[in-house]
This record gives C-alpha cells, sequence and structure tokens, in this order.
C-alpha cells in the first residue's frame, strides 16, 4: 500500500521534511517520493532483514522503534549496536556501497514503517544527486557513532510500572518529565488521558513530543499493559524498604528482554541512605534490569541524563600508586562542576572509582586511602613463593575495612570493576557481589599478589587484559566517556650496564650502588600490564576526554608519594578540562 493512501497516518510528507534524509527536497520530490514509498506494519520482535541480507530497501520508521543487532565475536550472542527512533532511516548503507546488510534489524515493539526500494532510491538519485549525498552523509555519522559504541538514538517512550500502590509513582513521573525537558519537549500520559484513543492518537503524542512517559497505575489491567508495548525502554519502580517479588507484568517483561529494551530499576529510599543489600535483592526480582537508587533530586536528574543520551561515564586505568593521581582528578572535575554518572576501573582505578561510586567527598577520599596504602602498608605481609610474594591478606583486610560488607548494587552510582580470568583468557566485568572482594581481584598483580580463586577459576589483576576499560563503559550506552591513564610506559630502565645473568653479588653491589635498575616487584607489576598495551590505543580513543596526568616521577610502588600523586593528577585536570569544561557541565555531548 502507498504511503499516500494511508488517511489515519500522520502525514507522510510531514514526517518526510523533518527526515534527515530527506528534508533537502523540493515539495514536488517530496510528492514523487510520498508515492513511492510503501507502508507497511512490523509486529513488535519481528524481524525487519537479517546481516548477510541483500540490500534491497531503505526505511523510514514512521513509529515505534526498532533495534540494530550484531553477534559478538562469531558467538550466538547478539548485541545491540543501535537504536531507531520514529522519523529516522534505517538500510541507505546497505544502498549506497551495493553491500549486504552489515546488521540484523527487529521491531522492539508494534512499528509502522515505510520502504523505499532500490529501484525508486535509484529513480530519486538521479533526479536529485544531492539525495546521494545526504545519504551517504548520514551513513557515515552512523558507522562513526558505532565504531564509539555510541547508541544512533536513546529511548522516546518509557513505561514507567510502580511495583505495587505503596510507591509514588507520580512524584517520580513529575520529576523525570521535569529533567527530562531539559532535552526536549516532554509529556507525561495517564489512563484518563488516552481513554478510547487510537493508534494514530498515540503515533501523534510521540510525534509532537521528544519523550513520552507512559504512567501505569498499580493494578495490572489493560493500560498497564499498553504502556508496556508503546515503550521503548522500561522502568521498574519500588520501594527499597519492601518486600522484593516480581513485577506483575513477569511474562510480558521476560518478553521486552528477548526484544533487548533497557529495563532500569529504580529503588526509591526514604532518607538519603542507601540500605545495604536491597540492590541485590530487589534485582533478583528484575533480572538483568540497571539499577538506580532514588535518594533525591539529583539521582532523578542522573537517570534522566542517561535516558537522554546526556549522561558521564569516568573509567580510570591501572598503575599502581600513580593511581593516587586520580583521586586529584576527581577532586578537579567536581569543582568544575562536572556530573559522574557512572564509573568503572582497573586495579587501583577501580579502587580509587569505588569511593566515587560510594559517594565519598574528596576530604573523605583522601583520607580513606591514607589511611589504607600508606600507614597500612598493603604489600607488607611477604611470605615464601609458592603462589605470590606477598600472602594478600593484608590488601584483604585494608579493602574490607574501607569498604565493609557493602555490594557493589549498594553504590550510589552504577560501577564496575575488571579483572582477568586467567582460566579463560577473558576480561571479567564484575558489576555485583561484595565490592571489596572483586576490588582485591581487580588489583590481584601477579606473582605479587596471591590470584582470587573463585567457582574454579584463576582471577588477577585487570591490567593484563584491559588496563582502561572505556569499552566496558561504552556498552553501558553512557552520552560521553573521560578516561584517565594514568600509565606505566616508562616505569622500567635497566641502567647503563648491559649483562643477562648477573651473579647474585653483583645484584647486591647494585643495590647499594642504588642504581637505576627495577626490581623483582616492578617487573612483576609492569608484566603483568604490557599485553594490555596494544589494545589501549583503541581504548584511549574510546574517551570523549582523555587525561593522561604526568606522574612519570611517581614509582609504581611508591606509596610515600602520596600527596605528591593527588596533587599532580589535580593540577593537570584543572589545566586540561579548560575548553571541555562548559561542555561537559551542560550535558552537551563532546562526539
Amino acid at each position: 500500500m502507498s504511503a499516500a493512501d494511508i488517511p489515519t497516518m500522520q502525514p507522510v510528507r510531514e514526517l518526510l521534511r523533518r527526515s534527515t534524509l530527506f528534508r533537502h527536497l523540493a515539495d514536488d520530490e517530496l510528492a514523487a517520493l510520498e508515492h513511492a514509498l510503501e507502508w507497511f506494519v512490523l509486529p513488535g520482535g519481528s524481524t525487519l532483514f537479517e546481516a548477510g541480507e541483500t540490500s534491497d530497501a531503505l526505511y523510514v520508521l514512521r513509529s515505534g522503534s526498532l533495534g540494530a543487532f550484531r553477534r559478538r565475536d562469531d558467538s550466538d550472542v547478539e548485541q545491540r549496536i543501535g537504536l531507531i527512533a520514529a522519523g529516522e532511516s534505517v538500510g541507505e548503507l546497505g544502498l549506497i556501497v551495493d553491500q549486504p546488510r552489515s546488521a540484523t534489524v527487529r521491531a522492539l515493539r508494534d512499528s509502522e514503517l515505510l520502504r523505499l526500494s532500490r529501484a525508486a532510491f535509484d529513480a530519486l538519485v538521479k533526479r536529485q544527486p544531492t539525495a546521494m549525498l545526504e545519504a551517504a552523509r548520514v551513513a557515515v555519522e552512523r558507522l562513526l557513532m558505532r565504531r564509539t559504541g555510541d547508541l544512533v538514538s536513546s529511548p522516546r517512550t518509557l513505561a514507567l510500572l510502580p511495583h505495587d500502590a505503596g510507591i509514588d509513582a507520580q512524584a517520580f513521573a513529575r520529576a523525570l518529565e521535569q529533567s527530562l525537558s531539559l532535552y526536549g519537549s516532554c509529556r507525561v500520559l495517564q489512563a484518563g488521558d488516552a481513554a478510547d484513543q487510537t493508534s494514530a492518537w498515540f503515533a501523534a503524542q510521540e510525534a509532537a513530543s521528544r519523550f513520552v512517559i507512559y504512567l501505569a497505575g498499580s493494578a495490572n489491567d489493560d493500560w498497564r499493559e499498553l504502556c508496556v508495548r508503546q515503550a521503548d525502554a522500561l522502568i521498574l519502580l519500588a520501594d527499597a524498604a519492601g518486600e522484593p517479588s516480581v513485577w506483575p507484568e513477569r511474562a510480558c517483561l521476560s518478553a521486552q528482554q528477548a526484544l533487548h529494551r533497557p529495563r532500569h530499576l529504580v529503588l526509591r529510599h526514604a532518607r538519603a541512605e542507601i540500605g545495604w543489600g536491597r540492590g541485590a535483592a530487589w534485582l533478583a526480582a528484575a533480572p538483568g534490569a540497571r539499577l538506580h537508587h532514588w535518594c533525591g533530586g539529583d539521582d532523578v536528574e542522573r537517570i534522566a541524563r542517561l535516558i537522554a543520551g546526556r549522561s558521564l561515564g569516568l573509567v580510570l586505568s591501572g598503575g599502581g600508586a600513580r593511581g593516587f593521581a586520580h583521586i586529584g582528578v576527581v577532586r578537579a572535575l567536581r569543582e568544575a562542576g562536572i556530573r559522574i554518572d557512572a564509573v568503572g576501573g582497573t586495579s587501583i582505578g577501580a579502587i580509587i572509582g569505588a569511593g566515587v561510586a560510594a559517594g565519598w567527598s574528596d576530604e573523605e577520599m583522601i583520607e580513606r586511602y591514607r589511611r589504607a596504602f600508606v600507614a597500612g602498608r598493603p604489600l607488607s605481609d611477604y611470605t615464601f613463593p609458592f603462589v605470590a610474594m606477598t600472602a594478600g591478606r593484608r590488601v584483604s583486610e585494608l579493602l574490607r575495612d574501607a569498604f565493609g560488607e557493602r555490594h557493589i548494587e549498594d553504590l550510589a552510582l552504577p560501577f564496575f570493576a575488571v579483572s582477568a580470568n586467567l582460566t579463560s583468557g577473558d576480561a571479567v566485568t564484575h558489576r555485583a557481589g561484595s565490592l571489596w572482594y572483586w576490588l582485591r581481584a581487580s588489583s590481584a598483580i601477579p606473582g605479587v599478589l596471591p590470584p582470587v580463586f573463585h567457582d574454579g577459576q584463576v582471577l588477577v589483576d585487570g591490567a593484563v587484559i584491559n588496563n582502561m576499560p572505556t569499552d566496558v563503559m561504552r556498552e553501558q550506552a553512557v552520552g560521553d566517556v573521560i578516561g584517565v591513564d594514568i600509565g606505566a610506559d616508562d616505569v622500567l630502565h635497566a641502567g647503563v650496564e648491559e649483562y643477562a645473568s648477573p651473579h647474585g653479588w653483583r645484584l647486591l653491589l647494585d643495590r647499594l650502588r642504588r642504581p637505576r635498575r627495577p626490581g623483582v616487584v616492578s617487573i612483576l607489576l609492569r608484566a603483568g600490564m604490557v599485553n594490555s598495551k596494544a589494545a589501549n590505543a583503541d581504548r584511549r580513543a574510546k574517551a570523549s576526554l582523555l587525561l593522561a596526568p604526568p606522574v612519570t616521577g611517581v614509582g609504581l610502588l611508591d606509596w610515600t608519594a602520596y600527596e605528591r600523586a593527588i596533587e599532580l593528577g589535580y593540577q593537570y585536570a584543572l589545566r586540561e578540562i579548560g575548553g571541555q569544561k562548559d561542555a561537559l557541565a551542560d550535558d552537551t555531548p563532546l562526539l
């Protein structure tokens, strides 16, 4: 059926005029294009086209939403690499380069599309060569976004599903509406607003606003089911102090998980403090959801930034005692008014990042880490080197003392730590479980600290595989990523005298002369980071803003340089933020 023959839908010409791909066309060309487009409906979960298929058409999404998927490393696991929202196009790249489909595209919910065949597209290009240039520009923008890990578009329709009548969903909806309005018009729709309305009415509401929040009631009724069907993303709202149980739409939510629609679990806390253990308990009732804690207005603003694609993730690299520079960088970011929405890191970067995610102030961080790493002497429990040079008990005690029995799920900000699995040869991302335990795994320097043995796996310092996990942060679909790389490329120098097999007495004499030659602990620490260097260049490129504090004068195990490293990071970050400050603080994407 031609798009021009559909009377109930939003005028096609108006839709095309707003489209990036066709908005440059004159009215007569738009009229011709309108008749060439074929209209059809794609039910939620249905496939539009598969990767590898012939590129025979492009599509304009009239209503609903589509997801682009690609398999990971020849496995059966699919990863969503793009979200196509109403008014956007998909499939133009294959027509331009005359190549098979590069990804699989499915409907995330019931969607209406307009199809332009290859023959019609070629005819348009012959009449209007500018059309090819515009299509090429859109395709290149998509490729650049996928390269950095950004989604093509952020969700536009949200279903707000309260767990029960005990949670004030109205208050959250209004607060979220106000926060989202900073990034575009937003409207809250309730059952009374939509009584007896047609699908065309819903499409019109979504076309008129950048964001639409469908506020469901606590009862399991038809309106609540409609909210789920209309949503690009689901917000599961619950009272943290309540008794966790599955949502009424258990079967429906499982279906949505298969469709890769984002699900956000928001826990309301009566006080500013997050109750320990509540995050894990509620996640068990909504597995696979992203967890957020709602203690005040700042938390709603953070959730809104994430939904709008304007959030900021901070990634901190490993590097021994040089990692204290991270504390100075965080202080400078905070003073510049830059709001950190998620944190992740490796080794010492994960340890410092955990303090940021816990909501510690600058003063708390400086004092707690001084007590743990300077006064605590973490590598002082030397032992027979059957597994490592130290017993590791001292580090475990210090981490446990600093973070207690808190779980990652109970941190104020979303957080992850990276360790390396020597059994499988893979990097492991820890987003749940005992915080101190996974920090211990992430910082288990091979040969220096014993590995963490967990479920038959051998876990060591994440720097062995991924020393600056900006790629992991990008997978969380944040807006911008600040990467802080303290590096370790310059830390080993052998001195001017060469020899391959020095005698023990020779080494002792050199030690007394204090030569520029690394010790065994420094060699082991550096050796554990070498493997990740090649991939580190690509991970550095994934940062919207890369900070590399000049800490070359600080040794990897120079715990006494604590204050100096903090000050180096602070002064450097103050200088480097400079022109980027306004962009970051005003929630404007850097890319």
